[in-house]
C-alpha cells in the first residue's frame, strides 16, 4: 500500500533521514520508534508532502507521490495527525471536523463519516458547538484524530497521540486506534510509549540517528534486548 524506498531528507545542509525504507500494508498497524531527534516526525512530514526527499521514492498503491502536494496526498488516502494536535482553537468542534472533509468524495458523505467518528469519540458529539481551544488535552487529541478520519483515509499517520495525556486516557487512545484499524484503516504510528505502540503493532521499525536500525514484528521487537534496555528501561 505505502512504500518508502531509500529516502534521504535534509533540512538545508543537515541530513535528517538516511536511506530510510519502510512499508505499510493494507490494514496493518506499523510503529516507528526512536529517541527524540531520530527523525520520526520528519519521516511522517515527508510522506505527507510537507518535506521532499532529496533522493529515493514514496509510492502509494504503486503510484508515485514523492513530489505530490500535501492536499493531493490527503485526497489519495493518507491523513496525518501531527504532534501537538494542531487543531484550530477559535473554531468549533464541528468546524474543525468539517475541515477534514474538503474533497468532493468526502463532502458527499461527511455526515455519515461524522457519525462514524462519533462512535469512536462520543464526547465530541456532546461538544460540537464548543470552541476547540476550550477542550481538555484528551478531547483535543480526539478531535485531531476525528478530523483526520473525516478525509476517509486508507492510512492514518499518528504522531505522538498519547503525548501529555493522563495514563487512563493513554489506554483509551490506544483502544480507539485498534478499533479504527479493525474497521479497515492502516495505521502508521509514532509514539513515545514504546510498550503500548509495539504491543498493538503488526510490525515496527527502530529509527536511530536518521536511519533504520532494526525492524520486525511488534512482538519480537518488544523482546529485543536492545529495545528493552534503550526504550523500555528493562
Amino acid at each position: 500500500m505505502l512504500k518508502v524506498s531509500e529516502i534521504d531528507v535534509y533540512y538545508g545542509d543537515m541530513q535528517a533521514l538516511r536511506n530510510v525504507s519502510i512499508e505499510v500494508n493494507p490494514v496493518e498497524v506499523v510503529s516507528v520508534i526512536g529517541s527524540n531527534g531520530a527523525g520520526k516526525s520528519t519521516l511522517l512530514k515527508t510522506v505527507s508532502g510537507m518535506l521532499r526527499p532529496r533522493t529515493g521514492t514514496i509510492t502509494l498503491d504503486g503510484g508515485q507521490i514523492s513530489q505530490a502536494p500535501p492536499s493531493k496526498i490527503v485526497e489519495k488516502g493518507i491523513s496525518h495527525v501531527p504532534e501537538g494536535r494542531q487543531i484550530f482553537p477559535t473554531m468549533t468542534v464541528l468546524e474543525n471536523l468539517e475541515l477534514g472533509a474538503q474533497f468532493r468524495r468526502t463532502k458527499k458523505v461527511q455526515h455519515a463519516t461524522m457519525e462514524q467518528v462519533f462512535t469512536y469519540f462520543p464526547r465530541l458529539k456532546e461538544r460540537l458547538e464548543q470552541k476547540a481551544g476550550t477542550l481538555s488535552g484528551g478531547e483535543q487529541q480526539m478531535l485531531a484524530m476525528g478530523r483526520g478520519l473525516m478525509s476517509l483515509p486508507t492510512i492514518m499517520m499518528l504522531d505522538e497521540p498519547s503525548l501529555g495525556l493522563a495514563p487512563v486516557l493513554v489506554s483509551t487512545i490506544f483502544e480507539i486506534i485498534e478499533k479504527i484499524n479493525r474497521q479497515g484503516t492502516s495505521i502508521l504510528l509514532i509514539e513515545q510509549n514504546v510498550f503500548h505502540s509495539l504491543k498493538i503493532s503488526d510490525r515496527g521499525y527502530v529509527l536511530e540517528n536518521g536511519a533504520i536500525a532494526l525492524s520486525g514484528p511488534g512482538g519480537e521487537l518488544l523482546e529485543n534486548p536492545h529495545i528493552r534496555k534503550t526504550y523500555l528501561g528493562l
